[in-house]
This record gives structure tokens, C-alpha cells and sequence, in this order.
């Protein structure tokens, strides 16, 4: 490319060109606003100040255990503080975060531990058991440190030969922490599981999270000092980059162990909760709730939903307790939500049934998106614009993955022809939103978790008694979709329904278990392939 008089001696030098990372973002509230309320958690409280300080001795004492360029340190934690820090201080080593899935049994976080490559392992003391299995699978022999989290008093023994507080105690508050060696280098890694075989490492750069933490400020509309609500898991695509966000408008933390109405309603009213992000089971636990654990909300609460669409009945009910539900869609990897139905104010006027059309469709592309379209992946060319052609919904921007670690057939596949694949199939309507209308690889999303519809049949076919089954997601008011089973018994074999659902308990994790088993003859074509549009027809009528 031939230079121009703009690219003669004007080159980029420590003066002008800084790598971006989410990290400054701690650093400048931690100056600006260092007596400000960071985090909440129980009766805790910590300011900027000593937010900041905390992360910078975790940091030094990873850093002092080896930890550099590259290195894993995995976290198997609840919304805490203690995950909160890790959000930072690893990367600050130049380390990669790997937040683990609490929900996921021993065999899957054995597996993650080796791919990763883990070196420390922080465990907070509830995920004992399933970790001291997981431990005893595993290849790699990570340093173990224990977290004791004060609000937790419930059984799980130490595994390691350290505890938290005392890993960080020697740590130096005023440690010269490390920008990247380059905005591309890996901040972060999260697994997703595909439909057929090991879970995928997808990985995270430095400058994705910094835009992508920025664009939720934007998408959000949130005001200087906001408070945010921890209901969203931090393990799922790193709390949709959140635990990085809220420094940017120097907010405050309110973390949350354990998802339950009277702790979420006592927390947005004794702390003046702004906003706050959960799937559909998030919001039926708030509506669910006896009358006596609601509170009155101390203002219009925004709610960030994902998954499938509330129906029309949630979101009324939502609006007349005091939130207003604003759905967004994106996977794991482009950060989380990378979509959002963004709203037009000419759609107040608009009937309750016409509001929920309108808003249950994914939307427009996150500001820091560059490209978002519904393409035919045969020809790569977008369809038309007309609401009924399907395709593809595929991604372009700074805010999808780098790939997939230590798989490359896999990360080619899912950029090909310059795009990211997201193997959800959906619509372009004539405004440009977009609307999903089917998942391929029969993805079911329960509680906000993705669960393979092809792991659950994989468990059931392992039943002596099963010739064949096929599993499809039912709508379900709570959950949003939980897995149907369709069962078709071995002739002269007997099952029960319980005895199946308890067979699937024994070999899958809980929230993968299906809830509804029929036994009924599978629908098939002419060659023989079960024909799954007909069973999501049936679960949704049954």
C-alpha cells in the first residue's frame, strides 16, 4: 500500500498508542472516585480504593507464583468479591482467566483443566466435592487455593494447602501491574459446549472485553455510580463482560451467592439497585415470590434478558413490578449479548400483544459490533429483508472470540468466508432486526445455560431398556426451555418415566436432565432420520 504524507514520521509511540484493556478501568475510578462503594456483599463493604489495592496484591502474588504471558488460572467461584478480583488481577499478571461453571460435573472440569492448561486454581469451599473429583481426573496439578466466603457456612472441606486471604496477605497494594504486550493477547477464556464432542475453549482478547464493557454502559444507558445486581453468573462469558463494566461508570458490586427472591428484592431496595441481568428464571423467581419477600422498588429497575423471549403475560407482569426488560441475544463467543432490541418509543403506543411482538425479536447490533446480518451459508449472501427467508445470524467485529484454544478446524469453520457462524437460524425483518426462529444443532437454552440436545440422548440411549430417543426443548414458564425426552422402549423392555429422568441424574449434570420423558413412537422420514420439527411441535402442544 503506498504511504501518504499522513503516514511519513507520524508513527505510533508509547505517547500516542496505548494497547486497550478493561483494566484501565479499575485503575481511573480507583483515582477518581477511591472512597466510592466498589462492592457489597453481605454486610462487607469496599471502596474503590481498597478494591483496587486488593486486586494489585493478588496480581503480585500470581505473579511471584510464575504466573505470566499465557498462563491459566482458573476460578471455580460464585459471585463474590474474591471472582470480582480475579477479574482483574489475573490479566494483570498478563494471565488468561478461566471462570469455571459451577453447575457442571466433575468429568467436563477435569477435561477444561487439562485443555486449559490450568496452573492455579481458586475453589471457593461450596464446589469442594465436585473439584476434589474433578482433581483426582485431572493431568495438570495446578496450584490449589481455597476461598472461605464469609456468607457461606455451608459444608465443602479445603483442598488446597492455602486460603485465599492468606495467598493474598504478602501481596503488594501498590504492585506496577502489566498492560498487554498487545490489545489482541488473551484475556480471558470460557468454554461452551458444542452438540458432539469435548467442550470448546473460547478465548477473549484484551481489546474485545474493553469494547465490549463499554458498549454495555451504552446499551444500558447507565449513569455514573450505577448499581449493579450480581444475578447473572460471573462464570458465564465473564458476567457479559459486567465485573468489567461497572468501573467504568464507578459503580458498586452488589454481590450475590445464590439466586433467590427475598435476597434480590432486600438488595434492590436496600441498595437502590439500577440494573441487573439474568435469564427467564431470574424473572419468574421475582414475580413467584410470596408476597411477603416482595419489596417495593425504589425506581424503575432495568432488567437485561437473554435466552428465549418473555412471553407476553412475563413481560406485563415484569413492567407492573417495576422493571423494564430489555432483551438481548449473543453467545459465548462474541462476549455475551452483542445484540439488542434496541426500542423505539412509537412502540409504546402500541397494544401489549404488539409490544411483546416487537420485543421478542434479538434486535441490532451492540454499537461495538460491526457486522451483524442473516446470510444463506450456502452462498454467503444475506437474504432478504422480508421478515420469512431463513438463514444464518453471523457475526463481524471486534467483539467476536479470537477463536477456539487449541482447535483450529473448529475456529476455521466458524470464521468461514469472514464471518462468525453462529449456527442459529433467524430472520431479517425490513427495519433490520433480526429474529431467531430456530437453533441448529437443537441447542436448548434452560435457565440461560446451554444444554446439547445430542448429550442427553447420548445418556438415555445408554438405558438398557431405550431402542430410541430424541430430546427437544419444551417452553416452560420458569426456565424458559427445558429438555423434552422422546422415548421409544425395547420391545419387552419396561421403564418408567421417574426411573429415566433418574437415569439421566445419575450421568448428566442436574439442569441437563430432562423434565418431561413421552414414550411414544419416534416420527421419521423415508430414510429413516427422526424428524425433530414434528417432536418440538408436539412438546410445545403437550
Amino acid at each position: 500500500m503506498a504511504s501518504t504524507p499522513y503516514d511519513i514520521d507520524l508513527d505510533r509511540n508509547p505517547a500516542n498508542f496505548q494497547p486497550l484493556t478493561p483494566l484501565t478501568f479499575l485503575d481511573r475510578a480507583a483515582a477518581v472516585f477511591p472512597a466510592q462503594t466498589a462492592i457489597i456483599h453481605g454486610p462487607l463493604r469496599r471502596s474503590y480504593r481498597e478494591f483496587y489495592a486488593r486486586v494489585r496484591k493478588l496480581a503480585s502474588v500470581l505473579a511471584k507464583r510464575g504466573i505470566g504471558r499465557g498462563d491459566t488460572v482458573s476460578a471455580m467461584l460464585s459471585n463474590t468479591p474474591a471472582m470480582l478480583e480475579c477479574h482483574y488481577g489475573v490479566p494483570m499478571t498478563k494471565g488468561v482467566l478461566n471462570t469455571l461453571n459451577t453447575r457442571l460435573d466433575a468429568a467436563v472440569l477435569a477435561f477444561t483443566l487439562d485443555h486449559a492448561e490450568t496452573k492455579v486454581l481458586i475453589i471457593d469451599r461450596e464446589f469442594a466435592p465436585t473439584m476434589k473429583a474433578a482433581l483426582a481426573m485431572t493431568k495438570v496439578r495446578p496450584l490449589v487455593v481455597d476461598y472461605d466466603d464469609p456468607e457461606y457456612s455451608g459444608p465443602g472441606d479445603r483442598l488446597g494447602t492455602i486460603e485465599y486471604e492468606e495467598f493474598i496477605a504478602d501481596g503488594d497494594p501498590d504492585y506496577a501491574w502489566h498492560m498487554p504486550n498487545d490489545e489482541w493477547d488473551a484475556i480471558s477464556l470460557n468454554y461452551t459446549s458444542g452438540t458432539t464432542g469435548d467442550p470448546k475453549g473460547v478465548v477473549y482478547h484484551h481489546r474485545g472485553a474493553y469494547l465490549l464493557a463499554q458498549g454495555n454502559v451504552l446499551t444500558g444507558e447507565m449513569r455514573k455510580h450505577a448499581v449493579y445486581l450480581w444475578t447473572l453468573p460471573m462464570f458465564h462469558c465473564n458476567g457479559w463482560c459486567f465485573p468489567w463494566t461497572i468501573s467504568v461508570v464507578a459503580g458498586t458490586h452488589v454481590c450475590l451467592r445464590w439466586v433467590r427472591a427475598s435476597a434480590m428484592y432486600d438488595a434492590i431496595a436496600a441498595h437502590k439497585v439500577t440494573h441487573l441481568c439474568g435469564a427467564p428464571i431470574v424473572m419468574s423467581t421475582l414475580l413467584n415470590a410470596p408476597a411477603n419477600e416482595k419489596k417495593p422498588l425504589p425506581h424503575m429497575v432495568e432488567f437485561f434478558t437473554a435466552a428465549a423471549p418473555p412471553p407476553e403475560a412475563v413481560l406485563a407482569a415484569m413492567k407492573d413490578a417495576g422493571f423494564n426488560v430489555t432483551h438481548l441475544y449473543g453467545l459465548t463467543e462474541t462476549y455475551g449479548p452483542a445484540v439488542v432490541n434496541e426500542w423505539h418509543r412509537a412502540w409504546d403506543a402500541l397494544d401489549p400483544a404488539g409490544q411483546a411482538a416487537v420485543k421478542a425479536r434479538q434486535g441490532v447490533r451492540y454499537l461495538p459490533l460491526e457486522g451483524l446480518d442473516i446470510i444463506d451459508p450456502d452462498t454467503m449472501k444475506p437474504v432478504a429483508r422480508d421478515g420469512e427467508t431463513l438463514g444464518e445470524a453471523m457475526f463481524r467485529g471486534n467483539v467476536v472470540m479470537k477463536g477456539y484454544l487449541k482447535n483450529k478446524p473448529a475456529t476455521d469453520k466458524a470464521f468461514e468466508g469472514g464471518w462468525f457462524h453462529s449456527g442459529d437460524l433467524g430472520v431479517m425483518h425490513p427495519d433490520g432486526y433480526i429474529q431467531l426462529k430456530d437453533r441448529s444443532k437443537d441447542i436448548i437454552i434452560s435457565g440461560g445455560e446451554n444444554i446439547s440436545s445430542i448429550e442427553v440422548e447420548d445418556a438415555l440411549y445408554k438405558h438398557p431398556a431405550v431402542q430410541a430417543a430424541a430430546v427437544v426443548a419444551k417452553p416452560d414458564d420458569k426456565w424458559g426451555e427445558t429438555p423434552c425426552a422422546f422415548v421409544e422402549l425395547k420391545p419387552g423392555q419396561t421403564a418408567s418415566a421417574d426411573e429415566l429422568i433418574a437415569w439421566c441424574r445419575k450421568n448428566l449434570a442436574g439442569y441437563k436432565v430432562p423434565r418431561h420423558i413421552v414414550f411414544a413412537e419416534l416420527p421419521k422420514t423415508s430414510t429413516g432420520k427422526i424428524q425433530k420439527f414434528r417432536l418440538r411441535e408436539m412438546a410445545r402442544a403437550g
